[in-house]
């Protein structure tokens, strides 16, 4: 390595290649759920979320939504008890796959970079719209497109803000493949997990045609049993799957100090964690975010 590139670390990921490459691979990966959660009883997250200040388990909102499009109807898979079972959610059908498909993730000093252009690199997508003849269609008739976007960030310095900061709605931070994450909310402030229906990988499209996930998505986390970084927010710290993680070792952002591998080193740091439960990957910014 060349003495310019020395203090920078790089990963690329195209369409074509670099099948299922993610950056700081730990000492341990883990799939988007884990085995001290039940996925067929998950607790529903709505109304837990507030415009007010963080809670663990809660969304802080730098706003409610007024409301939008979304889910009209709850399908089979939403109990009385204010659980849902994720096994038995509806997904839309199809296994799109993005050969134009681009993130590059680099790190120079202390802050990490982000250009791509939305799409999922080595995971493909539903069919969208949600076709009529799609079972999804019973319930959620999303109407977007999923559409290149241009994703050029370049994240603050990942550091302790003096008080928790809000989410906004829209992409609250990026995956390791490229897609966008968005908070764990729905346009009508509901559990977006719970009642939206998502593709296979978990993701679908908004009205600017942005592809995104509201939870950890399994065709990031992979299926093995070994942390890692899958994604970064806007506030510059990482996001992490690891196994044996629930909101009860969390705290009130979703989050925790470990030590995780990032672009090749060992680091103890704060990071958000993915869980099977609501929030599911954010609850607040634990530092000062980049707006998106």
């Amino acid at each position: 390595m060349s003495t310019a590139h020395r203090n920078t670390v790089v990963l690329v990921l195209l369409g074509a290649g670099l099948g299922g490459a993610l950056i700081g691979v730990g000492s341990g990966d883990s799939s988007a759920a884990d085995d001290r959660v039940d996925p067929t009883r998950l607790p529903i997250g709505d109304g837990k979320v507030s415009t007010s200040g963080a809670r663990r388990g809660w969304i802080y909102a730098c706003r409610m939504s007024p409301g939008g499009p979304g889910a009209f109807a709850d399908g089979p898979w939403i109990r009385s008890d204010g659980t849902f079972d994720l096994t038995a959610k509806a997904t839309v059908d199809g296994s799109v796959a993005w050969p134009s498909a681009r993130v590059r993730i680099s790190r120079s000093g202390s802050r990490v970079k982000i250009t791509g252009n939305g799409l999922p690199v080595n995971a493909t997508t539903g069919n969208f719209p949600i076709a009529a003849d799609d079972d999804a269609y019973q319930y959620d008739r999303n109407p977007n497109s999923i559409r290149s976007q241009s994703v050029s960030l370049t994240l603050p310095r990942a550091s302790r803000a003096s008080r928790a900061g809000c989410l906004t709605m829209g992409a609250v931070g990026y995956a390791t493949n490229g897609a966008a994450i968005f908070n764990g909310l729905d346009a009508q402030n509901r559990d977006a997990v719970a009642h939206e229906i998502q593709d296979d990988c978990g993701g679908h499209p908004q009205q600017s045609g942005a592809y995104h996930y509201h939870s950890g998505s399994a065709c990031v986390t992979g299926s093995s049993k070994r942390a890692k970084v899958v994604g970064w927010m806007l506030d510059g710290y990482p996001l992490v799957s690891e196994p044996g993680i629930t909101n009860g070792d969390l705290d009130s952002c979703h989050g925790r100090t470990s030590t995780v591998t990032l672009f090749g080193r060992r680091v103890r740091t704060y990071h958000y964690n993915v869980t099977a439960e609501y929030p599911y990957t954010i609850g607040c910014f634990r530092g000062t975010a980049l707006s998106a």
